[in-house]
């Protein structure tokens, strides 16, 4: 049988990485040319002209005197890190074949735990705002999916505590191959749920093929072209061809995710899933991963941990 092209792409070498940014110089650089790729851009008046003030490393605008720095209004503002260190943690997230945990990225990093959980959060927040910006659009295979254990209070089935619902809606093409896919939680499955998740994450007219859950009645009063196939439940449900690959990936990312973490909390577990969502979106060059995360890094509004601690995903 002939290898997959795309899952056996060479993707980008840890040796090709250091070559282009192994030093802070070169990492600068890059970074420079990533935010502002037509030259300097004054972010208070949109003047061109700068100086440059190496002992402080700040850019000061001729017209106006602001001073700004290469990290200011990016999600790498007020690092204490050098940009070698983020850029290896760009390298480990993106590269990555499934997720890589903070206490690994620690370790290679030789940064606290948790200082790499702070990164790998901040990382995250720019693939799910990016993702989150382009809705699925074409025929889509759509599921009701959970993450967790029920605890053993004697609720039971769907209304089970302990579960973290979301909804996994996969896109393929005319000849039934996946192209993106968006894993999204939700605080329960229901008409209500589900109408806020279509109106952010499809796009209009889509044609969404769903099993025959009463909460995927909302995509039909969305005006999207819906179609029902009762599963039945049980292990041949999965067997459909229709919902082949939403369920083939929802097997692939909780198999991924139990065998690195040892838990995830569901306060940040939309971002988790959103980390797979970007690598598979994008996974037909890897190597060009690193340069297209930068190039909206550093247009992602800075996420300091004071936000990380109180935001919760709302559904």
């Amino acid at each position: 049988m002939a290898r997959n092209k795309i899952q056996f792409q060479p993707g980008l070498s840890l040796t090709e990485f250091l070559q282009h940014y192994g030093t802070e110089r070169q990492c600068r650089q890059a970074l420079f040319q990533w935010r502002w790729p037509t030259g300097f851009v004054c972010p208070a008046c949109g003047h061109t002209r700068y100086c440059e003030l190496k002992c402080r490393l700040l850019f000061q605008c001729n017209r106006c005197h602001r001073q700004t720095s290469l990290t200011s209004g990016t999600i790498f503002a007020a690092t204490k890190l050098p940009l070698t260190t983020w850029l290896l943690a760009i390298y480990l997230v993106t590269q990555s074949q499934t997720s890589v945990s903070a206490l690994s990225m620690s370790r290679t990093l030789g940064v606290a735990s948790n200082t790499a959980l702070l990164i790998k959060h901040k990382l995250q927040q720019v693939m799910k705002l990016r993702d989150d910006s382009k809705p699925l659009a074409g025929f889509i295979q759509l599921d009701d999916s959970y993450w967790g254990g029920k605890k053993h209070d004697g609720n039971r089935g769907r209304g089970a505590t302990g579960k973290l619902p979301f909804i996994a809606a996969v896109t393929t093409n005319d000849v039934d191959h996946p192209l993106n896919m968006r894993f999204t939680p939700v605080r329960s499955f229901s008409l209500e749920a589900v109408t806020a998740w279509a109106a952010d994450h499809l796009a209009p007219g889509s044609t969404v093929v769903s099993d025959g859950l009463g909460c995927f009645n909302a995509l039909d009063r969305a005006g999207h072209e819906h179609t029902v196939i009762i599963t039945g439940g049980g292990p041949d449900s999965v067997k459909i061809p229709e919902f082949k690959w939403v369920n083939t990936i929802i097997g692939n990312v909780k198999n991924s995710l139990r065998g690195t973490f040892h838990a995830i909390s569901e306060k940040h577990f939309h971002r988790s899933l959103a980390e797979f969502c970007y690598r598979f979106n994008r996974r037909f060059d890897l190597r060009r991963l690193i340069p297209r995360f930068c190039f909206i890094a550093a247009r992602t509004l800075p996420f300091p941990a004071r936000v990380l601690k109180v935001a919760e995903f709302h559904a």
